[in-house]
């Protein structure tokens, strides 16, 4: 990871800086209400937002586009999946990302301000000079994986978290007897690097960005009533509840599915079309992120 610091922005006679602010409707809490907030902290903060894009009605901005309208911050109030789009999509933009917890899980603005609601992160950002970081992510064919991976049958209630948001009742009952069903006989992933877990593989594994590597987890499960457990653990996006193997921390890992099937496959939360092997690599974010972790 790398950490620099520069100049505050200034917010006395001299003009402000150029913020816009990406939001999604659809991420957790993020409504207009919440958005307004947003907006109105930032303005009191010193970083009055130029431009408010709704993501994905309106594209995410790239860097040319930023870089135009000679954007200084760009901030990024939704959840993971909505993050994912618009960090990787301005990889190589000389201007810093601000991202603040407007989902679910809000992984990487935990990482990069710890557990607090987005009015906490904003109020900090005028105590002194602007702090950023690179952090360490994931590379894959796929593109890059800001939090962390899900690969294998476990994927699949991703659909029912989907239709527990939508508030779908039928739906969520339907899909959650499936989730059982083919947690249990779908297609497993295995860890293909040394003393790496069992062989038989798992229903799920994660794979989750650190300093010192890719940290791996197996989880698996023994009875209907452990993958039922399970599921509610992935509903709730915290896996540790869930039974699981330590798989150790990588450079590079490679994931197999031993029965040539496409495994199942999620990166930050959203799915994507996995191969029967799929091998995922620690790399560094490329653009610079707000962070104020260390701000009182």
């Amino acid at each position: 990871m790398t950490q620099t610091e520069t100049p505050p922005f200034p917010k006395d006679d001299t003009p402000s800086p150029q913020v816009w602010l990406v939001c999604n409707a659809s991420s957790g809490s993020n409504d207009d209400a919440s958005v307004a907030a947003v907006e109105q902290a930032l303005a009191e903060a010193g970083f009055p937002v130029g431009r408010t894009l709704r993501f994905p009605d309106e594209e995410a901005p790239t860097p040319a586009v930023l870089d135009a309208a000679q954007v200084d911050m760009l901030a990024v109030f939704g959840g993971d999946g909505t993050t994912h789009s618009v960090v990787a999509g301005v990889a190589g933009w000389s201007g810093s990302v601000l991202v603040l917890p407007g989902g679910t899980m809000n992984m990487l603005p935990k990482r990069l301000h710890g557990d607090v609601p987005a009015a906490d992160i904003i109020a900090r950002l005028g105590a002194g000079p602007l702090e950023t970081i690179r952090p360490t992510v994931i590379s894959s064919r796929h593109g890059v994986g800001l939090t962390g991976i899900l690969a294998g049958p476990g994927t699949v209630w991703n659909e029912v978290r989907e239709a527990m948001r939508a508030l779908n009742i039928v739906e969520f009952v339907n899909t959650a007897a499936q989730a059982i069903s083919w947690s249990a006989n779908g297609p497993k992933v295995v860890c293909a690097e040394a003393d790496c877990g069992r062989e038989e593989g798992y229903a799920a594994i994660t794979v989750t960005p650190g300093e010192d590597g890719l940290e791996a987890n197996g989880y698996y499960a023994e009875s209907l009533a452990d993958y039922a457990g399970q599921g509610i653990a992935l509903l709730n996006r915290d896996f540790r509840d869930g039974p699981h193997d330590s798989l150790g921390n990588h450079r590079q890992i490679r994931l197999v599915c031993p029965s040539g099937e496409p495994m199942g496959l999620l990166i930050d939360g959203e799915p994507f079309d996995g191969a029967a092997e799929e091998v995922f690599y620690l790399a560094t974010c490329e653009v610079d992120l707000v962070t104020t972790r260390d701000g009182s």
